[in-house]
């Protein structure tokens, strides 16, 4: 019984020993924290500067370039049809996509075998019908001699009866010669009527074979226009595209075989929205007679050509908008029908307007202008048109100030910057690449090979960039482009 007062003794002692001990740990746990919330005295914060490149902005005269996308027309296409059907025994040299003809020159024979049969027979019906015509002619000339002489006979016989007559007033002729020279004259007046009917039927005969003459000279004319239209001639001067038939193959009357385009005679057609239209129209309400530029980009060669704006679509096509403009090319030395092209157009010069970088626009058209203690205050601007990496704006309260050239998250309004202003001799700082650059043999090689093999590179112009390759220095725009196009 002792034993278990002693141990129950023991375990109370315990519990406070661990009590008094978590209270005297909370108590220091209290201190620290109390120590640790302690700010004191810290020191305020310095203002953060970021650099930023500024610029002056200057009002001047801008000439916007209009800048769409066109395609390669040509202004004289033919659709080559099979003119009759049949089997296609000839065809032309180079009758095949991107073949060249000349105007005139033959360029697909159909088999010609029932045409010419039928042109023969129409020829035999011809020459029978003439024939025919000349012997109703010798029959009609039998006629009027017939007739002559039934009249001749038939004057003597009115005269002998007449005769008779006057021997029977004078006592010396009986009635019975007066009255068979009277039936005489009258069976020759009879007969002079017949020839004449003779005469009506020939004349009438001489008609009609006249008629079949120039029915069988109809029908042979026009066996002989079937016969010309087995073949198939250029009308102009072009090269052949679409071409789906070989010899041999049977074709069917007005079925298309080919395209005849001419390669001289190119247009662009591309498309410009409404505003943009009506920013090009002259007072008058017409298109403006302004050179035009058409650019074609080929692996770092740009193909340039002069062009004229001719014209403009009538209507507008179902479920599109603004207008299409066709230019008509001056130069076509490297294009083809469907290139897809470049196109730019000069309109109106502005005046009183700045041109500056398009980065230091923001979407709700604000620039950020330098202010006092080099701080930033965002003015807003009119944004008149958008050029590539740069926009024409009109802002007057801009003028003569410097801005913000490239506008980044970190700027806005109340910034302090510290402005990088560019050289007074506008030397750039960075280093510019090199225009041309020396290539391995293996690289030269690998280039070569590139451009041989690309089918869609013009023969000039694979050519021209084949001879710029095989120089010892070669342009570095050259070689990056084809590079590039060699990985895509």
């Amino acid at each position: 019984m002792r034993f278990l007062n002693r141990a129950l003794l023991g375990l109370f002692l315990l519990a406070v020993t661990i009590g008094l001990l978590g209270l005297a740990g909370g108590s220091v746990w209290q201190a620290l924290q109390a120590s640790w919330s302690d700010e004191g005295g810290s020191r305020p914060a310095r203002e953060r500067v970021f650099s930023a490149e500024v610029l002056t902005v200057t009002p001047s005269q801008a000439t916007p370039v209009l800048t769409a996308f066109g395609e390669i027309r040509s202004r004289r296409t033919l659709e080559l049809r099979a003119p009759a059907g049949g089997t296609v025994i000839e065809l032309a040299a180079g009758f095949e996509d991107g073949g060249a003809v000349e105007a005139g020159q033959l360029l697909l024979r159909i088999d010609p075998a029932e045409a010419q049969s039928s042109r023969d027979t129409a020829a035999a019906d011809l020459r029978e019908a003439q024939a025919n015509f000349a012997e109703a002619e010798r029959a009609l000339v039998l006629a009027r001699e017939d007739v002559a002489a039934a009249e001749t006979q038939a004057d003597l016989r009115r005269r002998a009866f007449e005769r008779q007559q006057d021997l029977a007033e004078r006592g010396v002729g009986s009635a019975a010669a007066v009255e068979t020279a009277e039936l005489a004259a009258a069976s020759a007046d009879q007969a002079v009527l017949s020839r004449r009917q003779a005469l009506a039927q020939a004349e009438a005969s001489v008609d009609q074979t006249s008629l079949s003459v120039e029915r069988r000279a109809i029908a042979l004319a026009d066996a002989e226009r079937r016969l010309a239209d087995t073949e198939l001639r250029a009308e102009f001067a072009g090269v052949l595209s679409d071409v789906n038939v070989v010899q041999g193959r049977l074709v069917n009357a007005n079925e298309q075989i080919a395209q005849l385009l001419d390669p001289e005679a190119l247009e662009v057609a591309f498309r410009v929205s409404t505003a943009q239209y009506a920013r090009i129209l002259s007072d008058q309400g017409r298109l403006p007679d302004v050179p035009v530029s058409v650019m074609l980009d080929v692996f770092g060669l740009d193909l340039a050509a002069p062009a004229r704006l001719v014209r403009e679509s009538g209507s507008v096509a179902e479920g599109q908008s603004g207008r299409l403009l066709f230019a008509q090319l001056q130069e076509t030395r490297g294009f083809r029908v469907g290139d897809f092209v470049t196109v730019g157009l000069e309109e109106a010069p502005l005046r009183g307007v700045a041109v500056l970088p398009a980065t230091a626009l923001s979407s709700d058209s604000r620039v950020l202008v330098l202010g006092e203690e080099d701080r930033l205050e965002e003015v807003a601007v009119e944004l008149l048109r958008r050029q590539g990496d740069d926009v024409i704006i009109r802002g007057p309260e801009v003028y003569g100030q410097e801005i913000v050239a490239a506008r980044t998250p970190v700027l806005g309004a109340g910034i302090r910057i510290e402005p990088l202003r560019p050289t007074p001799d506008g030397a750039d700082a960075e280093v510019t690449e090199p225009e041309t650059i020396a290539l391995e043999p293996e690289r030269r090689a690998r280039l070569i090979a590139f451009v041989e093999s690309n089918g869609f590179i013009p023969a000039d112009v694979k050519e021209r960039l084949i001879n710029q390759l095989s120089q010892d220095e070669v342009p570095a725009r050259v070689v990056a482009r084809i590079e590039d196009r060699m990985g895509s």
